[in-house]
């Protein structure tokens, strides 16, 4: 149940914000919907999400990074979202459940991926050697700084998203803990 629903009948400002992402997604997702509460946030949210989506890393990485971040802040919707996206992005089932659990069975992603979780699990605060382990992978300080914009985009939503219980308009993927317990 939404805590915080999503926005269905716009004022003209917030319909031409979902004009923009209909003809860029072909939906607008009940997540941006939330986020169109403040079309200043959701403007802050597409500024960048596009700007981060034009760096060096790839779009397959971009979702590896998600689908951890996801799993591991426990968001239900991002993982299903993500999974979506992923699958698009050319991820195999295998290789999301593998990013799910922390890892990638392609070596530099799978340093992204940990690079991420570090971040994620430290607040920033990683320490040199979880640094260093990154950039021995072959990331790049152009790289290291995508993830750390990734990190903190991610973690964004999966805070509206565990905030706002948005339903999940994407087929629907159970978080990791939910399936083994």
């Amino acid at each position: 149940m939404n805590r915080i629903p999503p926005v269905t009948t716009p004022s003209p400002e917030q319909q031409a914000l979902f004009d923009a992402i209909h003809a860029q997604l072909g939906a607008v997702p009940n997540f941006l919907r939330v986020l169109a509460h403040s079309p200043d946030a959701l403007r802050a949210f597409l500024g960048l999400h596009h700007v981060a989506n034009a760096g060096a890393l790839s779009p397959a990485t971009r979702e590896r990074i998600a689908l951890a971040l996801a799993e591991g802040n426990a968001c239900d919707y991002c993982v299903s979202a993500h999974t979506a996206i992923g699958r698009k992005a050319g991820l195999s089932v295998d290789e999301m459940r593998a990013n799910r659990e922390g890892r990638s069975a392609d070596a530099h992603a799978s340093a992204a991926v940990a690079l991420a979780l570090a971040l994620n699990e430290h607040r920033g605060a990683i320490s040199a050697a979880e640094l260093a382990a990154a950039r021995a992978a072959g990331l790049s300080d152009a790289e290291v700084v995508e993830v750390i914009t990734h990190v903190g985009m991610n973690l964004l939503t999966n805070i509206v998203g565990k905030a706002s219980q948005v339903e999940i308009d994407f087929p629907k993927v159970a978080l990791l803990s939910a399936v083994a317990a």
